[in-house]
């Protein structure tokens, strides 16, 4: 009874903590990805953000972050939309890293305030990476011939089945060192003031979050639970927000002859990107 009639009391009147949302931002950043192998990218995190951001009385939303990076592309709209989303509901936006922040990872770890990490956390890795395999001799032994018609001389550049080009690779290093610039430039207005060695910051090494602290990558190490308590009281209460459900809970995709069709070509797909999964989480030792 005690807890109905309290309910009725207007919020000003209420002895209660300081609710603040809780967004689990965890994994490889890459367009794609399903229920089964969910993947970081802004189509399965907007909905939670806009969410996390609707809460009415909290004065900051908490990010909890872990990854390893990926799409430059999908890092930057995530970054965008949680900034838009601060701007536009005033509210403090606290990171809160935990095995990893990198790459990408710390591209999104920009759109807060405050960035804190563990003391063993992973952050840093401002850099441009791109990988691949090539196949051509596999196709002299297995007696493949590869057959391309194209209109435009560079269509098949950086082709996996044809022998590497200088001129191809020189391109992409261009396109690579386009989009180092952009992140830098990101780097430089979120942590203006705080960073202590450019040369050192931008160079593609990554460090514990203590190291990361003196570099200026960060603001602060310790935990979401403790901190956020000691900022906002004792009684502050952490609501981790998910994702919007089915009826009877998360749905499962059906399977049609069209899924069965492309069922093998899926598979082979899946294969690789699980591979560029684990490589990007091998790259920090993890």
């Amino acid at each position: 009874m005690a807890g109905f009639l309290k309910r009725l009391l207007p919020k000003r009147f209420r002895k209660e903590g300081v609710v603040i949302p809780v967004v689990r931002l965890h994994g490889p950043i890459m367009s794609g990805g399903s229920q089964f192998r969910p993947t970081l990218n802004l189509a399965a995190t907007a909905q939670v953000l806009e969410k996390a951001f609707s809460f009415k009385d909290a004065p900051a939303v908490a990010i909890s972050l872990n990854s390893p990076g990926g799409s430059p592309v999908q890092s930057r709209l995530v970054f965008a939309r949680i900034r838009d989303l601060a701007r536009e509901k005033q509210k403090k936006v606290l990171v809160f890293v935990e095995d990893v922040a990198a790459s990408g990872g710390y591209m999104i770890a920009l759109a807060g305030d405050e960035i804190i990490a563990d003391p063993t956390s992973i952050v840093g890795s401002i850099g441009v990476v791109s990988g691949g395999f090539g196949f051509p001799e596999l196709l002299k032994k297995i007696g493949v011939e590869r057959r391309v018609y194209t209109a435009g001389e560079n269509k098949v550049i950086l082709d996996p089945f044809q022998p590497e080009k200088e001129k191809d690779i020189e391109y992409l290093k261009t396109l690579q060192l386009e989009i180092h610039q952009v992140f830098i430039s990101m780097v430089r207005e979120r942590r203006a003031g705080k960073l202590k060695s450019d040369e050192v910051v931008f160079s593609g090494l990554f460090w514990t979050g203590t190291r990361g602290l003196e570099l200026g990558l960060i603001d602060g190490l310790g935990d979401m639970r403790q901190e956020l308590k000691r900022r906002y009281g004792a009684k502050t209460k952490l609501e981790l927000v998910m994702p919007a459900r089915g009826l009877f809970g998360r749905r499962i995709p059906g399977i049609s002859s069209a899924n069965l069709e492309g069922a093998g070509a899926g598979l082979a797909t899946g294969l690789v990107e699980a591979a560029e999964e684990k490589a990007l989480w091998s790259r920090y030792g993890l």
